[in-house]
């Protein structure tokens, strides 16, 4: 995510340390634009610019005959990709992708396709793919619908929309005066971009295409029913006047990473949600209780309104706009919506293979800012495991263990599984120790600071324990971090990864260093603008015995760095010009163990646009203890022992890709058979919008479909020329 969303809440005393270019075009390998692909434009759209129809693209048999699951890699078997800074997409020789997915691509029969302008039809959007996309999971399907574990030419790929850029939206930005939102269709078609998608995919003669008219295509979004689930449900936080039993909200917001299930569902992660509700503070504080004040400073909820969506009027009888304003209004909290940003913050699973199902706000997992929901290998008899990371600097990392133990028999349950397995478990947040080891610290009401006798907050029961995870983490002691974002497992060892990606000088100050989070620097830019604390970021790792463990132990497996930078106390992983990187984002591993990095910067973006990484990764301990010297802008000097992972050298760590200007590398997933890798690429040319929407020639970016056109978020597929597995 970027950092313009990354609200610090965190007010606690606990300690640092605890004492592709055009549509459906080919980019081959090495950079910039390549021939027109041989399948022309994006298939389905049915239209005079998209010559191939939606009776053109039928579903895959989803044959498994020749099948071969990926191996261990034991090398990378490409050459690195050089930084760039062209409007582009660059890719190892013998590499190509092509554009699958964009912002407006229409998902169902009948809509037209996407004219890029701002013009198109704000309910049309329901029905198209929406904006910023980001986190993505491939669900392989068979021949008969259903799930398949092998099904490597026909799935359902289902990804988070993130956030919006308006002013590409609309024709010219949103209609704001006076402070308000005076077109009531343009929050429209901003309440549909956001959410989730789900799209079947299928491949034909060797390229991807999608199926528009698809039963299983759906959108998730602001507008949809959700049922919340687990201990907060029905509770007095939960009640609303759209829900006065406090069991139901509408709808999913700012979705950033993402989980999935054993058994074949998705977990959609509302991360920034809070700045998106309205509350004057000066007319109702005085109208709140010292509670419910600390429990909405403590998340950020204040303000006008992040793309004003309450300001809309007239509003509709069912509250279409007016729920996003958060103040008390009404006699009780069945009159209003004070208790709106209560049903926020979740993890929302959704069964992409039943349309008609209701969304599930899994309560028991906790609400905060969360990045995604990585799940340790589940094995008969044991529980159900996810680590969490709460994206804001200086927040927390998360873990939920399931009460139910795992039952194969299981696997096919869909949300009645979720039922079982994420309606009662427990929470716990992370504390990392100075020597290297770490614990697990449980969050339940009346178990060791977690009770209604807390000075800071008083916990009335479990409910709330849930709804202020943020605060139960408080209390407990929990390690501040260099702002957690995605987790990920590696299916060969079970160490759990968890990217850093950056903090300021002003929050991890040069005393505040500790040994999870050891660096205070000057990133210094081509310029020589400084840039101090943690701009470039590192990723840790720990080992557990078993993932329901409460102990670990942990080093840092990469620090982000210039390759230039110095090597004793700020570049630890001895980066070179063909590996280094700033701000790690995106973590995932693929079938065959590779570890891959995504970057969201905006340090290095001197030098060169966001990129993924690909890496060979080690163990836990593989390194050992370093001192490192760490110096702020007075030139003061402090200490600092960490631990640090073997330096990966050019033989484990490469560059694999670079996106186009100003955007953000994020959301990946494979194919079966490792030989087709999906990632997104996100909000492209955003950064100098606003100021350029009247003259599409100062567009800083216009990928993916090149010429004058608006930039769009998209999905783009990789492939190897050789049609071999993927990075090896």
């Amino acid at each position: 995510m970027s950092d313009h969303d990354d609200l610090v809440t965190n007010t606690s005393n606990n300690p640092e340390m605890s004492a592709i270019i055009a549509r459906r075009a080919v980019l081959k390998g090495g950079a910039g634009l390549a021939a027109a692909s041989l399948f022309g434009a994006l298939a389905g759209c049915g239209d005079s610019e998209n010559p191939l129809t939606v009776s053109t693209v039928t579903a895959a048999s989803s044959s498994t005959a020749g099948y071969t699951a990926p191996t261990r890699a034991t090398a990378l078997g490409f050459s690195a990709v050089a930084k760039s800074v062209s409007d582009a997409i660059s890719l190892p020789p013998g590499y190509y992708a092509t554009v699958l997915l964009r912002l407006g691509d229409p998902i169902k029969a009948g809509v037209p396709f996407y004219r890029n302008d701002g013009s198109d039809a704000g309910a049309s959007y329901d029905a198209r793919i929406g904006d910023h996309s980001d986190a993505i999971e491939y669900y392989g399907l068979g021949a008969d619908g259903r799930y398949s574990a092998t099904a490597s030419d026909r799935a359902l790929l289902v990804m988070n929309h993130e956030a919006i850029t308006p002013v590409f939206l609309h024709r010219t930005g949103p209609t704001i005066v006076n402070g308000a939102r005076t077109v009531a269709e343009e929050v429209l078609k901003e309440f549909y971009v956001h959410g989730v998608s789900i799209t079947e995919v299928v491949k034909q003669n060797g390229e991807w295409t999608y199926k528009q008219d698809s039963s299983f295509n759906r959108r998730v979004h602001t507008l949809t029913e959700m049922e919340l689930s687990g201990p907060a449900r029905g509770s007095a936080f939960m009640i609303t006047k759209y829900s006065k039993d406090g069991t139901r909200t509408r709808g999913t917001v700012n979705d950033c990473a993402h989980g999935y299930t054993p058994w074949g569902t998705y977990l959609a992660c509302e991360e920034n949600w809070a700045g998106y509700f309205r509350r004057t503070t000066a007319t109702d504080n005085p109208r709140r209780t010292a509670k419910e004040l600390t429990s909405m400073a403590r998340y950020g909820v204040a303000g006008a309104g992040r793309e004003l969506w309450a300001t809309v009027t007239p509003d509709t009888s069912d509250d279409l706009y007016g729920r996003w304003n958060a103040e008390v209004r009404g006699a009780t909290a069945a009159d209003d919506y004070r208790n709106g940003p209560n049903t926020y913050g979740w993890n929302v699973e959704i069964d992409p293979f039943t349309p008609s199902s209701v969304p599930k706000k899994r309560t028991a997992m906790g609400r905060f800012a969360h990045e995604g929901a990585w799940v340790a290998k589940a094995e008969a008899g044991k529980p159900i495991v996810f680590y969490m990371g709460c994206d804001s600097r200086n927040e927390y990392i998360y873990k939920y263990v399931s009460t139910a133990l795992w039952d194969p028999a299981d696997a096919s349950r869909g949300l009645a599984a979720g039922d079982k397995y994420l309606d009662n478990g427990k929470l716990y947040t992370a504390i990392f120790e100075a020597d290297g080891t770490g614990r697990w610290v449980e969050l339940t009401f009346n178990v060791g600071a977690v009770n209604s006798g807390n000075t800071r907050y008083s916990f009335a029961n479990q409910a709330d324990v849930l709804i202020n995870a943020r605060l139960a983490a408080d209390v407990s002691g929990a390690t501040k971090m260099d702002r957690p974002e995605w987790g990920a497992v590696d299916p060969n060892t079970g160490a759990v990864y968890m990217t850093l990606t950056n903090n300021n000088a002003t929050l991890r100050t040069l005393a505040s260093t500790d040994a999870a989070n050891p660096r205070h620097y000057n990133d210094a830019r081509t310029n020589g603008t400084a840039q101090r604390g943690n701009p470039n970021g590192h990723i840790i790792r720990w080992q557990e015995s078993t993932p329901a463990a409460l102990t670990f132990r942990w080093d840092v497996y990469l620090f982000g760095a210039r390759s230039t930078a110095n090597a004793a106390n700020v570049n630890l992983s001895g980066l070179t010009a063909e590996n280094d990187f700033s701000s790690p984002d995106g973590l995932w591993f693929s079938r065959n163990g590779i570890c891959w990095i995504q970057t969201d910067d905006g340090a290095f973006t001197d030098v060169t646009n966001c990129m993924l990484l690909a890496a060979i990764p080690g163990t836990v301990g593989d390194g050992g203890p370093r001192t490192i010297t760490n110096t702020d802008a007075s030139g003061a000097t402090r200490q600092q022992t960490t631990f640090v992972g073997a330096q990966p050298g050019t033989a484990k760590l490469r560059r694999f890709l670079v996106g186009p200007v100003e955007c953000e590398i994020t959301g990946i997933t494979e194919s079966p058979d490792g030989r087709s890798l999906f990632v997104n690429i996100q909000h492209p040319g955003e950064d100098t919008a606003a100021a350029n929407i009247g003259d599409p020639t100062k567009y800083s970016s216009h990928w993916p479909d090149g010429g004058l056109a608006r930039p769009r978020s998209a999905t783009i597929v990789i492939q190897r020329t050789d049609g071999g597995v993927i990075g090896v």
